[in-house]
């Protein structure tokens, strides 16, 4: 046993945590020091079950030794190579790779290191697109209420959690939001897609009424909004957005990073809804969690439209560093490998009707206001105490970890996907932690 590993001896005044009470966190911290299959072990030798896959990365479970020894044997070869001007080989075959399994259209692929970098670049190609095929008024982005899209300025003002929003002032000028989707009045406690709300994507046509649809760029939505909770579209919304977006010439974005590679029980939502945007951002489960990496599909319209000008000429003026990085490339093509061997990018459809009936069993415990589900995502809504929201949420979710179970923690409610490797006696078992402790809590 390593210092590390032996409780109440760490130093936690140095790091800085990412969205934590640290303060708080800090009086008491919830440490894990390895993980395997479905399970993370905790500094004091515990056994904890997997709810989230990590923050909705980890899809083919933890310690993955195909990934580890990919990763091992491309940092030995090719520790870093640049992609501005340059170039390796892995960079054109993981992107090749991804395109196999893209939705039909999406398969021209551009590089990132993470979804808030995912969406700050399809935000910036939308911008791009249009103003190369003669659109340059078209510089407005549009998001949605609740929804959850990173932490760069781009992401944050399409973005539409208040929280995130309220904490910094700026944001970019010529954004604008439509409702969000959620309705307890006519669809709590729906199973998979609530029946009423497709009217919702007409807030829209309100926009381009107020706006004009000549000064739209893009739309951008979560399929499936995550982060907020799990909000499921009810059905018919997807496509009557879709609908929208051609009619006025907008682009439309899916923001599939939490529900990319799996998540659905298809490769992606698109997949799922049969909805096919023009653009749509990746990272999380692309390399199991391992090495930070992200991707945005690009259509052909799109990425063709801006592939004019002189033959010498830069087509887009954007990239990063690490930008295809070797050896994220080569964890995402061992986790490629991976999902295609175990079947797991559809595995989660044999899946999703016991994970949805389980968790429908939490149903008129204490506090419980909602429960929602699709595929293998699922989130439960307690009543926030007087006063005092997050409170009682925060309270479940510290006496899930002591009693074998990490879960996210959205306010009151809590947002669930575990690793697609999930068996049934671990759907049985993180129901049964989660319904203890509300009960306790209550």
């Amino acid at each position: 046993m390593t210092l590390h590993q032996i409780p109440n001896t760490i130093k936690t005044d140095s790091f800085w945590m990412p969205f934590t009470a640290n303060r708080q966190f800090k009086k008491a911290p919830r440490l894990f020091s390895s993980a395997e299959g479905m399970h993370y072990t905790t500094v004091d030798g515990r056994k904890v079950i997997d709810g989230s896959a990590g923050l909705w990365c980890v899809n083919a479970g933890h310690g993955r030794k195909q990934i580890a020894a990919a990763v091992e044997r491309q940092l030995m070869t090719l520790d870093f190579a640049p992609t501005f001007q340059m170039g390796h080989p892995l960079a054109f075959d993981f992107a090749e790779r991804l395109a196999e399994i893209a939705p039909d259209g999406l398969d021209r692929v551009f590089f990132t290191n993470s979804g808030s970098e995912s969406v700050d670049t399809a935000l910036k190609i939308a911008l791009a697109y249009h103003r190369a095929t003669g659109q340059s008024s078209r510089t407005r982005l549009i998001g949605r209420e609740r929804g959850y899209h990173g932490v760069g300025f781009g992401g944050m003002s399409v973005g539409g959690m208040v929280a995130n929003r309220r904490a910094f002032a700026t944001h970019l000028p010529g954004v604008d939001h439509i409702r969000h989707t959620h309705d307890l009045s006519r669809n709590a406690f729906a199973k998979d897609q609530p029946e009423h709300g497709a009217e919702l994507a007409d807030d829209l046509e309100r926009l381009v009424g107020l706006h004009g649809a000549e000064t739209i760029a893009a739309v951008i939505v979560e399929p499936v909004p995550g982060s907020t909770a799990v909000l499921p579209p009810p059905k018919g919304y997807l496509q009557r957005l879709r609908q929208i977006c051609d009619k006025h010439g907008i682009l439309l974005i899916f923001d599939e990073v939490i529900t990319g590679f799996g998540r659905l029980g298809t490769p992606f939502a698109a997949n799922f809804f049969g909805v096919t945007p023009d653009l749509m951002t990746t990272a999380k489960g692309i390399t199991n969690g391992t090495i930070p990496c992200g991707a945005v599909f690009a259509s052909r319209k799109v990425h063709d439209g801006l592939m004019v000008g002189p033959e010498n000429q830069m087509e887009l003026f954007h990239g990063y560093t690490y930008s295809a990085h070797p050896t994220a490339c080569a964890a995402g093509i061992a986790t490629l490998d991976i999902y295609k061997d175990e079947g797991l990018l559809t595995r989660g459809a044999s899946m999703a009707e016991y994970w949805r009936d389980a968790l429908h069993q939490l149903k008129g415990l204490p506090n419980v206001v909602d429960i929602r589900n699709c595929g293998l995502m699922g989130a439960v809504e307690l009543a926030p105490r007087d006063g005092v929201v997050g409170a009682r949420g925060y309270d479940v979710m510290v006496d899930c970890f002591n009693t074998g179970l990490y879960l996210r923690m959205s306010g009151d409610s809590f947002a669930m996907s575990p690793p697609l490797i999930v068996e049934k006696s671990h759907i049985d078992q993180i129901v049964s932690i989660l319904g203890d402790a509300i009960k306790k809590v209550a």
